[in-house]
């Protein structure tokens, strides 16, 4: 279901603005994106209907429920890293920017978005020194083409534990389920309460047992290897300290940011640019403020471009990497920083994705889409039709239209093949939507 805007309304924006998007329809996609990634057992009211109950089988080592969560990517792994990113990244766009979420009506499906993970996150989080952090084995699951519910290899649960740490992967969802607390105090003060109480555990469970998860879930090094685990720390504290302002927070911050100060940036496995700006928010601190602006001017003003415009930071998911950093920079933006500037230059970077590059590279906007994502639900014909291998290799279009998608995104000389057998361009994932949503419901909050 997705409930377009008003032709006059979109018409009064396009003469606006020089490029006529309709960013509240976009916003509205994403979020039946993640409804599209949903494992587990479907609620009545989901919207992505082709998709059905899937990995009803998930459990832990000792049988706890594991079920529900994401999807990561075109796969059906879930890989419990990048899915707290996403649900944090989710949560602060929710928060600082409801407003944008409301004008596009799309307040609560965002709300259930956040929710479907983090109630995940409290299944996954079986004891205060307990945390799985992925289900499904990598390769194996990637041998596999065909929709979720017909999945029937092993899906092992891997976890970390005070004898295997995972300082980054707890510290993450530690900040993704103080973030959503926030979200959810004046909606559901109970369940604010409970995801407050798990993030406060398992920061305690990060900063007290150290080390970098994927050296403990090594299943996970080919897939989402961490280089660190001390930015974690530092946007884990930063978001209990936002939630409790409690002054111990402050303190790991205080101790650990020197040492991740020259690594600027935003994405699954770097936190510190996002650290800057909602520390910033709290603080009012010029070194948070002088690092942002550092960060953003060499994004706008110095990073290379492709010969269309786009800013190119990394030739895999080249347009995640470039709407992590414009949603940072929006992000600064409301808060002062250079605003006209970045918000200008963030503007840019999104109307590339949604046409200005030449094509649309969000699944089902625009004229000229992806068609043929890499992505096994949505490649597939309804059961009982065979799906695998031989429709991957073909050039037949994916059979459900995977809405509000962006996929990888071009080279740096903006070429593109649409085509399922190049993952690193066209494969979709939780972590590429994030902060482009979150971009998203800035820029109608200010109304373009």
């Amino acid at each position: 279901m997705r409930v377009l805007q008003s032709s006059a309304v979109l018409l009064l924006s396009c003469i606006a603005f020089s490029a006529c998007y309709d960013y509240k329809l976009a916003l509205q996609d994403s979020l039946l994106f993640y409804e599209a990634q949903r494992s587990g057992k479907l609620p009545s009211d989901q919207k992505v209907t082709w998709r059905k109950d899937s990995a009803l089988n998930d459990k832990g080592n000792n049988g706890e429920d594991l079920t529900g969560g994401y999807y990561d990517a075109g796969d059906f792994v879930k890989f419990g890293f990048p899915m707290a990113f996403t649900a944090t990244s989710l949560a602060w766009s929710v928060l600082d920017h409801a407003s944008g979420y409301t004008s596009a009506s799309a307040l609560d499906d965002a709300h259930k978005a956040i929710k479907w993970a983090t109630d995940y996150f409290i299944k996954a989080h079986v004891s205060e020194f307990e945390f799985y952090g992925q289900v499904g084995q990598g390769q194996v699951d990637h041998d596999y083409w065909g929709r979720p519910e017909d999945m029937t290899m092993a899906r092992p649960a891997y976890m970390i534990t005070t004898s295997a740490p995972g300082s980054d992967l707890a510290a993450e969802t530690a900040a993704a389920l103080a973030a959503a607390s926030l979200v959810f105090k004046t909606v559901d003060s109970s369940y604010s309460a409970t995801l407050l109480q798990h993030a406060i555990q398992l920061f305690n469970f990060a900063n007290t047992y150290r080390g970098i998860y994927s050296n403990s879930i090594t299943d996970a090094n080919s897939f989402y290897k961490s280089s660190s685990y001390e930015d974690e720390l530092v946007w884990g504290a930063t978001w209990l300290y936002r939630a409790t302002n409690d002054n111990q927070y402050l303190s790991v911050v205080n101790e650990l940011y020197s040492g991740i100060q020259y690594n600027d940036g935003f994405g699954w496995d770097s936190k510190k640019s996002g650290a800057d700006a909602v520390l910033y928010r709290l603080t009012k601190d010029s070194t948070y403020s002088g690092r942002l602006t550092a960060y953003c001017d060499y994004t706008f003003n110095s990073a290379p471009k492709t010969p269309k415009g786009l800013i190119f930071l990394g030739d895999w998911g080249s347009l995640r990497n470039i709407a992590n950093a414009v949603f940072i920079c929006l992000e600064a933006a409301s808060l002062g920083i250079n605003a006209d500037t970045y918000r200008s230059g963030a503007k840019t970077q999104i109307d590339y994705m949604l046409g200005d590059g030449g094509h649309s590279y969000v699944v089902g906007y625009g004229d000229n889409y992806p068609t043929h994502a890499h992505h096994r639900s949505s490649s597939c014909p309804d059961a009982p039709a065979v799906c695998d291998w031989n429709l991957f290799n073909s050039d037949t279009p994916n059979y459900h239209v995977l809405y509000g998608a962006l996929v990888g995104g071009p080279g740096s000389n903006d070429d593109y093949t649409d085509t399922r057998q190049d993952a690193q361009h066209n494969e979709v994932a939780c972590d590429y939507n994030s902060a482009y949503q979150g971009a998203l419901s800035i820029l109608v909050e200010l109304g373009y």
